[in-house]
Parts: structure tokens; sequence; C-alpha cells
């Protein structure tokens, strides 16, 4: 049942803007979001503000267009200001490669910087919530002291997760934090992230956890989406319509570089579970983003024997790497029967379990649960200097938050606001006689 109340928000390093439409899609009403990449930007702004179904509530005064939250506090302080009270909810997931335990997370990486402008939004607008996801290393302790002392002004060794929690409770906020595997909530990939959910303290009432709350209503959550609770949606299940053997391949249309194919789609006769929900909005869409690779003979030859060998649903081995002749250690093929893995910016990291190529745009926004009727926009990849500055489709697909735990987010937090409501009229009731999900918002936070 969805809930009787109105939960607005704004969405800070929105990207291409997948946790603002599941947040929409549980229903919350955006009021803008900010994002610095105008390619990100337009594939937001052609789905999420020019669209007559998902629709931010723009303000007049900010241009729809591509801006960091330094743009928006420096130019529209004011204006922002004046929103205090009216908005419930701040999400963002700043840029995380300072973070990530793939890289060299460094704690100086000035785009770790970028938080503080998310916390100096949170101070302007004072949300009566707060959401904050990340990659699972934001929570993992800095070793480099003198980083660190760069970073936060001390030598102390902590996590910076640990120090915006502190930043965020001196402002007066309950915060619970946690680790989720997005396969737990219908995404069929494996994808381990860090969320911090705050709630701004009430004399009123208890605070709830409420990473808790959203632990606890994966079930329900998931039987309301018509997909299993015994067991996660596998690759095959997500994408086994997309597949290419035996369709015909045409001109790719969608591409702003000429001469790539992609391959005819037909809907599925009997889709899976996975795929009914992400064509239920609109069944009979072609869905974008299809283009195929241009794939030499001698790299489909290697992708061949890759498959081969390896371990489908792992990383390479030390001694798969060596029969393959290759020193990439990230190349995992696609297990059929089960998620996977975490989908990156790099296409070329996952291959698909039975035909040998990368995998489409298309294929990988399915393992994010983007549903088919969302069109991605601008070029599909980059190279060269313009990969640290430009965010394609490939990119802004694996740098998205996956809508279906979004949307699972933004069911708890409405609840609960629609909860604190009532208990602002009448004092809360006890005893139910069957668990809802408003129950699951009764966990204690001690």
């Amino acid at each position: 049942m969805k809930p009787r109340t109105t939960l607005k928000f704004i969405d800070a390093f929105a990207g291409c803007g997948g946790l603002s439409l599941g947040l929409m899609s549980a229903g919350c009403q955006g009021i803008f979001a900010v994002e610095k990449s105008p390619l990100a930007f337009a594939t937001l702004k052609h789905n999420l503000i020019n669209n007559g179904d998902y629709n931010f509530d723009w303000p007049s005064w900010l241009p729809a267009e591509a801006m960091t939250c330094e743009d928006l506090i420096t130019t529209h302080a004011n204006k922002v200001g004046k929103l205090s009270g009216q908005v419930d909810l701040i999400v963002g997931g700043p840029p995380c490669q300072g973070f990530s335990t793939a890289g060299k997370r460094n704690p100086a990486d000035p785009r770790n910087k970028m938080t503080e402008q998310y916390l100096a939004l949170v101070g302007l607008v004072k949300p009566r919530f707060i959401v904050i996801e990340n990659v699972a290393g934001f929570d993992m302790k800095f070793e480099n002291e003198s980083g660190v002392e760069l970073l936060m002004g001390d030598t102390e060794k902590k996590s910076y997760a640990e120090y915006i929690a502190s930043r965020l409770k001196s402002q007066g906020y309950e915060v619970s934090v946690g680790l989720i595997n997005c396969a737990d909530f219908g995404v069929p990939q494996s994808r381990q992230r860090f969320l911090m959910i705050c709630e701004r303290k009430d004399q009123q009432t208890s605070t709830p956890n409420l990473f808790e709350a959203l632990k606890q209503s994966r079930k329900l959550f998931l039987e309301n989406h018509g997909l299993p609770t015994n067991k996660p949606t596998s690759a095959k299940e997500a994408i086994s319509d997309l597949e290419i053997s035996g369709r015909e391949l045409v001109p790719c249309l969608d591409s702003t570089t000429q001469g790539f194919k992609e391959a005819v789609y037909a809907p599925p006769k009997t889709p899976t579970k996975f795929q009914a929900l992400m064509r239920n909005a609109a069944p009979d869409i072609i869905p974008n983003s299809r283009r195929l690779p241009k794939h030499k003979q001698e790299t489909i030859k290697y992708f061949k024997l890759v498959q081969e060998i390896c371990r489908p649903g792992f990383c390479l081995s030390m001694e798969e790497r060596k029969r393959a002749g290759t020193r990439k250690h990230s190349t995992t093929v696609l297990h059929p029967d089960l998620p996977a893995p975490t989908v990156t910016t790099l296409p070329d990291d996952i291959l698909h379990y039975n035909e040998p190529r990368i995998l489409t745009v298309r294929e990988s926004a399915r393992l994010q649960s983007f549903p088919d009727w969302f069109e991605f926009q601008e070029k599909y990849t980059t190279g060269g200097k313009q990969r640290k500055q430009e965010c394609p489709r490939y990119t802004q697909v694996g740098n998205a938050v996956p809508p279906l735990l979004s949307e699972a987010i933004g069911e708890i937090l409405l609840h609960r606001l629609e909860s604190l409501q009532e208990t602002l009229k009448t004092p809360i009731k006890k005893g139910h006689s069957k668990p809802s999900k408003r129950d699951l918002l009764n966990v204690d936070n001690s």
C-alpha cells in the first residue's frame, strides 16, 4: 500500500538519475538534482525532467543544467536556504574513487572533498533525512596518517565514513550505517554498497535504526515486486531476451558514431519475473542503448578462450591469466545462474555468459535494475585523457545507484515520515496483529 504522505527530496551528485528514479518509483517527489557532468545530466534531464511520468518539480530560479554543489551554493545560497523546512530528504553518492578498494584509496584525493560540499548543502537545507550511498571502501580506515591529517585535520586512523558520521551527529542527526548487497533487493548483481541513513533528532519521538529497518523490509519488498524471496535474480534471468544469437543485425540508430550495429529486439513472449518488472511500465517498448561492440576477430578468439578456461562468476585467477595470455585480473565471465559481479565503468570487465563479447549498455543497465523505458543519452564510450573528464553511457550506468535498492530506501523513509506525522497527532498504537512496514520502523537505535 502506497503511503498517504509526500516526501520531497534533493539529489546531490545525481549522476544519470538512478537514485532519483528509485525514490520517485516509491512515491517520493524530487525538487531538483545536482550533477556536474553534462553527459550524465543529459540522461537525467531526458528521463526525469522532460518526462511526463517521472518529473522533478524543478524550481524556476534554478537552470536545468549541469553544475556542482559548489556552484549551487555559491550562486543560489539564498534560494536554497529558503527551502529549509520544505525538504524532507537530501540524498547523494559523492564520487567514490578515493575510497574504492579497487583503486589506490588516496585520502587526499580531491574528489573526496566533494563530500564537504554535500555537508554544506545539508547545513543550509536541514532536511529531516539524509542518505549517503557509496562503495564498501568508504568505511575502511585509511592507513596513511599524513593523508588523514590533510583530509581530516588529525592523525587518528579512521574511515572517512566515521568522519562524516561524526559531522552529521554534531549537526543533530541520528546516524545508522551498514553494508548492503544490492542482490538482496532483487538487483541481478552482487554489489556491496555502504549506506548511511540519517534522521534529524526529534524530542517528540525515539529514532529508529533506519538501516536495520531497510534490511528487515527485504522480504516484503521482493514480494510486492513479484520477485523471489528465496534466491537472487540471476544474470540470465535479467538479460536473456537481449541475446543476439540468431537475430538480424541492423545499424544502431542511437549511436553518435556511425558504423555500429545492434540486434533486432523482440519483446519476450514469456519474460522472467525480473524482465516483466523491467518492462512493466512500457511492455511494448524497444529499449535503447543496445549498440554492439566492434570486436576484432582476434578479440573474439580471446574471449572464447577466456570463456572456456575461466570459472564463470569469478575473476580470472593467476593460472587462468597465464593460460589466456593476459595480465588483466578483473575480467569475469557471467555465470548464467548467479547474479552478475559488480558492474563497473569499464565495459571490458564483464563478458557475456555464452556469447564472445562484452555487454551492451542496455544489458549493464538491466543488471543495475534500470527499467527498459529509461533511455541513456550522449556518447557510449570515451578514451584517453577524456576518461577522467567525461561520463559516457557505460560510465553513467556503472556509477549509478540501482533503482530497485533506491526504491526500497524510499519506501522505508516514506513510511517513517508518515509515522512521524501521525505521532504528532495521536499516541503511537501498539499491539499490531500483523507486522507491517511501519512496524519495521520501531527498531530501536540504541
